[in-house]
């Protein structure tokens, strides 16, 4: 598997991450439709974003990641990320982010972030009034069905704030950082 920048040069690998994209959130209640996922992956390819696709020897895309900037390049937002599902737990994901990592170091970032939500109930953040007393709930935090908040945990990332019914009530937004500064450059 390689990693490569994903550009406007190359149809293919476009076509297959939108593809990518709708088959990765089908089952979720903010699922892409197909214009909606096209419209999210010609965004990716702004001048100041970054965005990745993991690629096979054989050229099929397995992943996909893309990086926001904000705080004039500080802070830098996976947006989104997704790994083709029959290939889900083998490092993908962690070599994506790890690439985006050093990516946004490069352009002066400091601060990695993601905002995971929980539509689906997959947290004992869902489906409670998380007011008035969000820390609490966020301390105590379980993991009810493979919510991704513990494979950003893997990847160093911290809690550091809860949206409560973002997504509708019961439906938080959970988000996470990282500092990714490099030790010699404090």
């Amino acid at each position: 598997m390689k990693i490569y920048d994903l550009d406007r040069s190359n149809a293919i690998y476009i076509q297959a991450t939108i593809e990518l994209l709708v088959e990765g959130f089908q089952n979720w209640p903010s699922a892409y439709s197909t214009e909606a996922a096209s419209k999210e992956v010609l965004e990716s390819l702004e001048a100041n974003r970054l965005s990745r696709v993991a690629v096979s020897a054989s050229g099929e895309v397995l992943g996909w990641i893309g990086g926001i900037p904000s705080y004039d390049d500080r802070v830098w937002e996976i947006h989104p990320l997704v790994v083709r599902s029959d290939v889900r737990r083998r490092g993908i994901g962690q070599a994506l982010v790890a690439d985006l990592e050093i990516l946004a170091q490069n352009r002066g970032g400091l601060t990695l972030w993601v905002g995971t939500d929980d539509e689906c109930g997959q947290t004992s953040l869902s489906n409670v009034d998380l007011y008035p007393d969000v820390w609490t709930h966020v301390w105590q935090i379980r993991n009810l069905n493979r919510h991704p908040y513990e494979f950003y945990q893997k990847q160093g990332f911290v809690i550091v704030g809860v949206m409560p019914d973002a997504n509708g009530r019961g439906k938080p937004d959970i988000y996470m950082a990282k500092r990714i500064e490099r030790e010699s450059s404090r």
